[in-house]
């Protein structure tokens, strides 16, 4: 019984690893890879601080990873008070 538990603990690690090798993630692969929440990227995504794909014709948001990294590795601010603060002007300067 523990080395059936064993070896589903593997394979559940072998999906997670398999899921990084994607070229293009949505928003579960992208909040697995990164360790944010779905709310904050949808935030990013809202205020347009997060690289996106950018068909059209695609409701559901998606992300590649190359960008994705190259974003990572600019040390982005995704503080929730940083997020808050540019939603609030986004807020204001949409009421003008």
């Amino acid at each position: 019984m523990n080395e059936q538990r064993e070896v589903v603990g593997l394979l559940e690690d072998i999906k997670v690893l398999l899921s990084h090798t994607k070229k293009v993630m949505n928003v579960e692969d992208l909040a697995q890879y990164t360790g944010l929440s779905k709310s904050k990227i949808y935030k990013l995504t809202h205020l347009k601080l997060i690289p996106t794909g950018n068909n059209p014709n695609i409701r559901q948001k998606f992300f590649d990873k190359d960008k994705i990294d190259a974003w990572l590795l600019g040390e982005p601010d995704v503080s929730d008070e940083f997020l808050e603060q540019q939603f609030n002007q986004k807020l204001l300067k949409n009421r003008k």
